[in-house]
């Protein structure tokens, strides 16, 4: 089964008003739905550990692309420095397609970390994720192969994609 993509919520594009404050706790600045192959099961039928990042990769790439060209040399600078998983339920190919919800955890000078949450297809989208992860990722200079510090534009696209921090919550 191809994998499917659509988007629940997304930021506004650089021309547009971005809000200041960010997301609020529990938004998503970008959801995908993502298709679960049969190939990406296990003997046990569930979804492979490795399979697993690549639908998260899936879900990234649909989020990235999205943002435009303005945030190209975001999208073609980036690489994955750390994977995190934690799996809280079972996974399996009746739960297709996958829905993947993103926002930014947090960014420095030269790196921004993706935080997702996976539900499968019947789950309540207030409900526990089956699935939570982040990935770290630097922007580097494809050219001089260094570690490139992020501008103030996609500093400002990570901020609103950014969840707000609730006092007490």
């Amino acid at each position: 089964m191809p994998s499917s993509r659509s988007v629940h919520h997304q930021l506004p594009g650089p021309d547009e008003t971005a809000p200041a404050e960010g997301l609020g706790p529990k938004d998503f600045a970008f959801v995908a739905e993502v298709g679960v192959r049969w190939s990406d099961m296990d003997a046990f039928g569930h979804i492979n550990h490795a399979r697993m990042v690549t639908l998260m990769e899936e879900a990234r790439i649909a989020w990235l692309l999205s943002a435009g060209e303005d945030y190209a040399p975001l999208i073609t600078s980036a690489m994955i420095v750390h994977v995190d998983i934690r799996y809280q339920a079972q996974l399996r190919h009746d739960d297709s397609p996958l829905r993947i919800g993103m926002w930014i955890k947090g960014f420095r000078s030269v790196d921004f970390t993706i935080g997702y949450e996976i539900r499968g297809a019947g789950a309540e989208p207030a409900g526990r994720p089956a699935c939570v992860a982040s990935t770290q990722m630097a922007v580097v200079d494809i050219e001089k192969h260094t570690l490139r510090r992020l501008t103030p534009s996609e500093k400002s696209y990570l901020s609103a994609a950014s969840r707000r921090l609730v006092a007490g919550g």
